[in-house]
């Protein structure tokens, strides 16, 4: 039966203290394993003040969070956990690099839910959480339907994520007319963006055309050699969008190739994967408009504004997740009369969060997504 459960709106009254001591014998001891020192302490804390906020939300003395720091070390991840373990610990929360999962699989009695957002080769007992490509990439299957698209070429960077987008293009089976590799190199990926666009043959038969045109004898030839010189190429373009799996500046960087090549978004769609709605994409008028799945926009603000005022800073975007994933925890638990066993992430279930709806099946997260675009200087909700 699908269940559903949504965070109700209290007060916040105080921040909580967490206390690596055992209160009583029904508590259920949950570990935080997150950066707190090093380069990456900024994520660390700006998780735990959201667990924070997450169980004073809950308002339950059910659950007992117990913080530790990895230091961003695989060996230190492991030891903290092994620690936790000892101490009666077997749902830990994190950690956040999937380069700290290496020796998580020696503690087989415990659930770790990871922040990461990549799916391949985890060990079996890491249930990864973060908004994977898979979640991505259905969606965007969903605006292909919703748009009517058919032809699609999946535009994929040569780098560390490459084989989830690949996966998951296998996984979702996603129709594309084809995918493309290219290299983050931006003097390299000029030319191949020309090669797969069909760049050169396209300005060739504009050259051919316009010479043509002036041999002739034709009416109105000059108006439509006038109409020609406006023009950059001619010919059709063999696809009605392009989903590119890249983000900030490299992002920026094929849309400039796109450009270039006489291919905008006024001619086909650019879809693109989560930009967290980066405001810097409302500032780029000649890549409007460019389409994403993303988090529920709405609860994503409310959280950033709430965080804001308690904290006085902003908060990281990891830290939204865990928000939701403390009260993903208690629902999971108490639809399992608070046992911890096999069965609590196995059997298929949904968890309604500030994200989205979360789709839990064996030992997997998926997240049902919503779908924005970037265009007029604004961000417009379209499913």
């Amino acid at each position: 039966m699908k269940k559903y459960i949504q965070f109700i709106t209290l007060t916040f009254v105080c921040s909580i203290l967490f206390s690596t001591s055992t209160f009583a014998n029904d508590k259920i001891k949950i570990g935080l394993i997150v950066p707190l020192s090093g380069e990456h302490r900024e994520i660390g804390e700006s998780i735990i003040n959201s667990v924070r906020l997450a169980i004073n939300k809950i308002n339950s003395d059910k659950i007992q969070i117990i913080p530790r720091d990895t230091k961003s070390n695989p060996e230190e991840t492991f030891k903290i956990s092994k620690e936790l373990y000892e101490e009666g610990v077997r749902i830990i929360l994190g950690p956040v690099f999937n380069k700290n999962l290496i020796y998580l699989d020696e503690l087989k009695d415990v659930f770790f839910i990871s922040f990461t957002n990549k799916v391949i080769k985890n060990p079996k007992n890491v249930i990864a959480a973060g908004i994977n490509a898979i979640s991505q990439i259905q969606t965007i299957s969903k605006f292909q339907k919703f748009s009517n698209l058919e032809r699609s070429v999946f535009l994929i960077p040569d780098s560390n994520f490459k084989n989830e987008i690949e996966e998951a293009i296998k996984k979702t089976k996603i129709e594309l007319k084809e995918t493309f590799i290219y290299n983050t190199d931006p003097t390299i990926l000029t030319s191949q963006i020309e090669k797969l666009t069909r760049y050169p043959q396209r300005k060739q038969r504009l050259k051919d055309e316009l010479k043509r045109l002036t041999e002739s004898e034709e009416v109105n030839k000059e108006s439509k050699i006038a109409n020609l010189e406006k023009k950059d190429t001619l010919g059709g373009i063999n696809f009605d969008s392009v989903i590119i799996a890249d983000f900030d500046e490299s992002l920026k960087s094929v849309t400039t190739s796109l450009l270039y090549t006489d291919v905008s978004s006024k001619r086909v769609h650019y879809i693109c994967m989560n930009q967290w709605f980066d405001k810097s994409l409302l500032k780029e008028k000649s890549l409007q408009p460019i389409y994403f799945p993303s988090v529920n926009k709405k609860n994503y603000e409310e959280y950033v504004n709430e965080y804001l005022n308690i904290f006085n800073k902003y908060p990281n975007q990891i830290s939204f997740l865990s928000y939701d994933l403390v009260g993903l925890l208690y629902f999971l638990l108490f639809d399992n009369d608070f046992v911890i066993d096999k069965k609590i992430f196995y059997k298929k279930n949904r968890f309604k969060g500030k994200i989205g709806i979360f789709e839990i099946n064996k030992n997997k997260i998926t997240h049902l997504l919503n779908f924005y675009s970037a265009e007029n200087g604004k961000f417009k909700k379209i499913f």
